[in-house]
């Protein structure tokens, strides 16, 4: 099997499942009791935020576990909205955010706050232009996505975090980085970032684990109620396997971070080289190298994606018809649509998203069973 869909999870390494079985059986104890595997198990979470706090440029206490991305963008937003409601109900958000973040922001508009949903253009950028003219006095928040999960078009986010500064220092800056850590240089220092939410199963660790960054400092107010764990931030029994093997994961993510990074850029110029050669495709979002090397996005023209998706499976490959969160609905993409393509270049959209262990040769293989398959359905398909 060639698996060419990593934007929507990654196989879980080894030794992140190792080191979480071991927990699981092993060091079970409660983080939160004073005994002797209680205290291993809190050494253990510490080790983990240490990590990814070497990876990212923060402090250690800075780092909350979590669920997952979607828990720590709602985490982010509504525990903003709260913390700060006396400072203003306004907010900004660009038009190709994740359902994570675009949900609550909606919900938000609901409650009656303000929302400002900035546009992007051809390749999927943000206007900072537009952005600085959207910040007033009472903006509280600015949440962005680094990198799309669709297109991989990534935003300047060094350039996006010091003029919201500049023009409002006291506006917060969040980052979805779910699709970037890991796998983009990160520096909340650099990027002026308040808040940014990471997803262990993106980087091979397990599903159910993820982090929220949160500067100290910070007013934002925790999703629920109950007891102190995480600074009293996030109540609940920590879930000292899921951080332990989220730690093991960012480690070697972080460790391999720029060799990956180009073996992966050679996988994905293999595939979008071929790709292009071929007649009627075209490439959605930014090129080769401006975009993230994880994920290439391309139309098929005269086909839909979902007849392609399938038969690429049938033949051992998996890839995506857009994000994986949204492409079980009958609907052409959000991002896509907000990018300016018309829908017939949007139903033919293909995503193929890579990881550190996917090879040329993989490229090269695929390329070879779309090069038979396409024309033959583009025949079947007038």
């Amino acid at each position: 099997m060639i698996y060419f869909d990593n934007a929507a999870t990654t196989r879980a390494m080894p030794e992140a499942v190792e080191k979480m079985a071991h927990m699981l059986c092993e060091e079970y104890g409660n983080p939160a009791s004073v005994s002797s595997m209680g205290l291993a198990v809190e050494k253990e979470i510490k080790k983990a935020a240490e990590s990814i706090a070497r990876g990212i440029h923060c402090n250690p206490d800075e780092v909350f576990f979590t669920s997952g991305g979607t828990e720590g963008d709602n985490w982010a937003i509504y525990g903003t909205a709260e913390g700060y409601k006396r400072q203003g109900r306004h907010f900004i958000t660009t038009q190709i955010e994740h359902p994570a973040v675009k949900n609550p922001m909606k919900k938000l508009e609901e409650d009656g706050a303000e929302v400002t949903w900035l546009s992007v253009d051809r390749q999927g950028h943000i206007s900072l232009a537009e952005l600085e003219a959207a910040i007033r006095p009472d903006t509280v928040l600015v949440s962005v996505i680094l990198v799309n999960n669709e297109t991989g078009t990534v935003q300047d986010a060094a350039a996006i975090g010091k003029l919201i500064k500049e023009k409002n220092p006291q506006t917060l800056f969040h980052l979805d980085a779910v699709q970037a850590f890991g796998k983009y240089p990160i520096d909340v220092e650099k990027m002026k970032a308040d808040l940014l939410t990471m997803s262990g199963h993106k980087i091979h660790g397990p599903k159910g684990t993820g982090m929220l960054f949160m500067r100290k400092g910070l007013k934002v107010k925790p999703l629920m109620l109950g007891g102190g764990q995480q600074r009293g931030q996030r109540p609940g029994t920590e879930n000292g396997p899921g951080a332990a093997a989220l730690g093991v994961a960012a480690d070697a993510a972080f460790s391999s971070q720029k060799e990956s990074i180009e073996a992966v850029r050679e996988v994905k110029k293999i595939l979008l080289d071929g790709i292009l050669a071929m007649p009627d495709t075209q490439l959605n979002g930014d090129g080769l190298d401006a975009a993230s090397p994880y994920v290439l996005n391309v139309t098929f023209k005269g086909l839909r994606s979902e007849v392609l998706l399938h038969a690429l499976e049938s033949k051992g490959i998996v890839v995506s018809a857009g994000s994986a969160c949204d492409s079980k609905k009958k609907v052409g993409s959000p991002v896509l649509t907000a990018m300016g393509l018309p829908f017939a270049e949007i139903e033919g959209a293909v995503r193929f998203s890579f990881c550190r262990h996917n090879t040329a040769e993989e490229a090269r293989e695929c390329l070879k069973v779309l090069e038979e398959l396409v024309p033959f359905l583009r025949k079947y398909n007038r």
